[in-house]
């Protein structure tokens, strides 16, 4: 491919430098390139994000015969130099139950207060093991809880807190009890380790944490630091916009070639809503993908069945709300595909289930198979407790059990019934996901929750705050990054509700609105045509762009094809031919 002029200066630059490189830019490539023009005889060590990410580097680099370039990511890094040889074992996670019992938490009177702390617990080691801190007396716990209840709770238990986190850290890392990820990437930190390379490339380092690029910036090697500062989502994992703590020469990369310009300037207005909460220097995205492909290109490039279409959410809870929809009334839909494993929508973190959520709710305790919810009298203790720990996942579990109730067994069994294996992806005719598990993927076609953050809700968070908006900042600013990166995993088309598109920010072929017009108005202005008969039927003339644009709308949001006829004043059949001739079926179905 050629490259651009960005990605030449790049190449030839010299030194420490950071890239800021927009969705869909060609970083990879980039990078690789950059790696091939260093002497043959360099030692590279490219620190990727995750082990997917880890996995497709390492084939790209050996690809290009790059024998001299390491692949690593942060943890695996870590685990070499802590873990391998020792005596440690590693856990996943440990359960707010399982560290009640390890540490024999006591409650102190109040209902499941020993549960309460634990959660804590395993808050205040995720916040130490990621920041750069060297002794838990240098953080406080407070800074990262929000809750007025939380808080009040936090505060009554805080040296008892502490002093539980101090002694749970000391068990692992005696080796009592299983060390989990955090903890050794934290030991490696604090060893201060000097890596053996001439060149470090760390990609994504928009979402590194503290710890992570201190042992970056402390290493010999010339440093090259790539990422999109505008997509930075990780900071509910404490994670830095290391690009903008860095004082290295800037490079841009500019061009995206994933999408269009429609797309591009759909991302800009977006991310121009940060200028409501801070002095926001725009950002230029230039649009290099097609425009507008067409369904015919596409199957010519990838086959029928490997095009791609997402339904994409914020939330957990968004996601399985639009699944729900989908298998319950698109009953045409036979395969789907989540992004991660399909029960982990159905989890929270600490291993409390939907189904134990629902069981407490309908009172049935002989079935509940979690310790710390089978400890739960009854709802209302749930809530509580969701109060006093922050917990949202299971928050969101009990407002799904609220809207579906005992109908949930069914509509999950009916959803894994549709459900296909990692290694049938492509037989998917959608895919599910939240936007923290398809970073750094890309869809031909996406539909967006509406559970995302809105420009009215920013400018309502402003008004509100009355000037002291700093607090709430660094949450808005994730937000917008959150919807940003959803709308720049679409190559070709985005359906996305009206409540989140930019004011005045026109439709096009690539942006379709989601329930524009709705639905009970297109059935009431159609009423008023068939009784006013003013119009005679036009079905034989020549459809308008704007025409095919309305009617791509409304054949998107499921409007009875009846009904869409009588809108446009047209035949039944002017509308199936039109249908077929757009391909809305083929790209919509």
């Amino acid at each position: 491919m050629k490259l651009t002029q960005e990605q030449l200066d790049i190449i030839k630059s010299k030194g420490n430098i950071k890239i800021n490189a927009v969705a869909g830019s060609g970083k990879t490539t980039t990078i690789i390139e950059y790696a091939k023009t260093r002497p043959k005889h360099s030692r590279i060590l490219y620190l990727a994000f995750n082990k997917s990410v880890k996995i497709e580097a390492e084939k790209k680099f050996r690809d290009k015969k790059l024998s001299n370039v390491q692949v690593e990511t942060a943890h695996s890094l870590a685990f070499r130099y802590i873990v391998m040889g020792s005596i440690y074992k590693i856990k996943n996670e440990y359960k707010t139950n399982e560290i009640a019992e390890l540490l024999g938490l006591q409650g102190d009177g109040e209902k499941h207060a020993e549960y309460i702390v634990a959660n804590h617990i395993n808050k205040f080691i995720a916040y130490f093991c990621n920041s750069d801190k060297r002794n838990i007396k240098d953080l406080n716990y407070l800074d990262i809880v929000t809750d007025s209840k939380a808080q009040n709770f936090v505060r009554k238990f805080y040296p008892y807190i502490e002093k539980q986190t101090r002694l749970l850290l000391a068990k692992m890392n005696k080796g009592e009890i299983d060390i989990i990820h955090d903890f050794y990437l934290k030991k490696f930190q604090l060893s201060s380790p000097i890596l053996p390379y001439d060149y470090i490339l760390f990609d994504e380092g928009q979402d590194a944490s503290p710890a992570m690029l201190e042992i970056f910036l402390k290493q010999k090697a010339i440093k090259v630091i790539v990422g999109d500062t505008h997509q930075q989502i990780y900071g509910w994992r404490f994670a830095v916009n290391s690009l903008e703590q860095v004082d290295y020469k800037t490079y841009f990369l500019s061009t995206s070639f994933r999408f269009g310009q429609d797309i591009a300037n759909l991302a800009m207005r977006i991310l121009n809503w940060k200028s409501h909460i801070t002095d926001y220097i725009p950002m230029i995205i230039k649009g290099a993908g097609e425009q507008k492909p067409t369904t015919t290109t596409i199957k010519k490039k990838v086959g029928k069945n490997t095009k791609t279409k997402a339904v994409l959410a914020r939330t957990n809870l968004g996601l399985l709300l639009l699944a729900i929809e989908y298998v319950t009334e698109k009953k045409k839909v036979k395969q789907i595909y989540f992004e991660g494993n399909i029960s982990s929508y159905t989890y929270a973190d600490e291993g409390a289930s939907l189904y134990d959520v629902m069981n407490l709710y309908y009172e049935k305790h002989h079935l509940i198979r979690d310790k710390m919810i089978a400890s739960m009298k009854d709802i209302d203790e749930l809530k509580d407790y969701i109060e006093k720990t922050e917990d949202v996942q299971l928050g969101m579990m009990l407002e799904i059990v609220k809207k579906y109730g005992d109908e949930i067994p069914d509509i999950i069994k009916a959803i894994k019934d549709k459900h296909v294996n990692k290694d049938e992806k492509e037989k998917a005719e959608i895919v599910f996901s939240t936007i923290h598990r398809c970073k750094g993927m890309e869809y031909d076609a996406i539909h967006l929750a509406e559970d995302f953050i809105t420009e009215k809700k920013i400018k309502a968070a402003k008004d509100k705050e009355d000037g002291q908006l700093e607090a709430s900042n660094s949450w808005l600013n994730e937000e917008i990054n959150l919807l940003y990166v959803a709308v720049t995993r679409a190559k070709s088309q985005i359906h996305i509700p009206s409540s989140l598109m930019p004011e005045s920010f026109p439709a096009s072929p690539q942006i379709h609105l989601i329930n524009i017009p709705p639905a009970k108005e297109v059935v009431a202005e159609t009423k008023n045509k068939v009784n006013s008969k003013k119009d005679s039927l036009n079905a034989y003339s020549p459809w308008t762009e704007e025409e095919d644009l309305e009617l791509t709308q409304l054949f998107c949001n499921g409007i009875n094809p009846n009904t869409i006829a009588n809108h446009f004043n047209r035949t039944r059949g002017a509308i199936s031919a039109r249908i077929k001739k757009l391909e809305l079926r083929d790209i919509y179905g």
